[in-house]
């Protein structure tokens, strides 16, 4: 342990702390400004800026303090590509999730067209959307704490299986959860499926397939949004490991863009996998990892596409954001 001046001991840079971050710091990752995230880890670790400069330094990555007043000010924006070592040494001494600063920098951009996210099923967030699926769980009598991104449940393993048939159509949607009870009690999941613009949400359908069986449906027709209850017919006990898998089948016979998972937590193993008709195979296919819809990649790489028409994109230990692949056609 090291104390800086006459303030409180704080950790060596590159060991991490215990403990959550604070609510305000933490908002303020997910959906502030990249000076107010700098300014409250830089309080919340306490380091003076010259302290905070020769952590840096240590790091092989050499700053004025001027430009890190700049930066926790507001004055200045860290530039793109070129300040991206510097904002990453910044994570490692604060102590903050990787990337968590990078993806608050650069340009933030509506979603390219044709990788807007397709079909997904959600976890609950805040703003509008959160809005609404707070709506459709209330609807469903859902209990407030249960309303928090099916939190009692923590995500080991997703797996995502779409077929697109030859009219570049998505005609099913599989998936496989395994899970782990973080306390004793929870006996269902709040799948909320988002289509596509111009999907017909009254027609979709959710087929369950081993360890769920469906419960009540609710549909907001406006949003092309749908929360549907999954019943495991028993309460799991703390600490115990549940499988369940589901199809979703929607025909609304819209171009498929590609896919985004939104994940509230992180992930220990997510694998998506697009099965393309070998008639109508796409252009490009890129494997991207998002913090939310606004904000530009932070990891970006084209995938092949194998004999089968099957392409995989592999996601480790990722999130909160979204995991994805984006699908450009000729």
């Amino acid at each position: 342990m090291a104390r800086d001046g006459d303030g409180p001991l704080i950790m060596e840079p590159g060991r991490r702390g215990a403990g959550e971050l604070p609510p305000e710091l933490g908002e303020a990752l997910r959906s502030g400004e990249f000076h107010q995230a700098l300014r409250l880890a830089i309080a919340h670790r306490g380091l003076s800026l010259a302290r905070l400069r020769a952590h840096l330094a240590l790091r092989g990555v050499h700053i004025g303090q001027s430009t890190l007043s700049y930066w926790q000010r507001g004055l200045r924006q860290p530039e793109v590509p070129k300040a991206l070592p510097a904002v990453r040494a910044l994570e490692s001494v604060l102590q903050l999730p990787a990337d968590s600063l990078v993806v608050l920098i650069g340009p933030r951009t509506a979603r390219p067209r044709g990788h807007q996210a397709a079909a997904s099923f959600h976890d609950l967030r805040s703003g509008e959307m959160g809005a609404i699926v707070e709506q459709l769980m209330s609807d469903l009598g859902a209990p407030p704490t249960s309303r928090q991104s099916n939190s009692d449940l923590e995500m080991l393993s997703v797996h995502d299986q779409i077929t697109i048939d030859e009219q570049k159509h998505q005609v099913k949607f599989r998936t496989r959860l395994v899970t782990r009870a973080r306390r004793h009690g929870p006996d269902r999941y709040v799948a909320v499926y988002n289509g596509d613009p111009g999907c017909r949400i009254d027609d979709v359908e959710l087929i369950t397939a081993e360890g769920c069986r469906v419960g009540r449906i609710r549909r907001h027709p406006a949003r092309e949004t749908m929360a549907t209850e999954l019943l495991f017919d028993r309460k799991l006990a703390e600490g115990e490991i549940h499988v369940f898998c589901f199809e979703i089948h929607d025909n609304s016979a819209v171009t498929f863009p590609g896919y985004y998972r939104m994940l509230r937590d992180q992930c220990a193993s997510y694998l998506l996998q697009l099965q393309f008709a070998p008639t109508a195979m796409p252009a490009r296919i890129t494997r991207e990892v998002r913090a939310r819809d606004d904000a530009l990649p932070v990891e970006a790489e084209e995938l092949p596409c194998d004999t089968g028409g099957v392409t995989s994109g592999y996601f480790r230990d990722t999130g909160p954001g979204l995991a994805g692949i984006a699908v450009e056609w000729n």
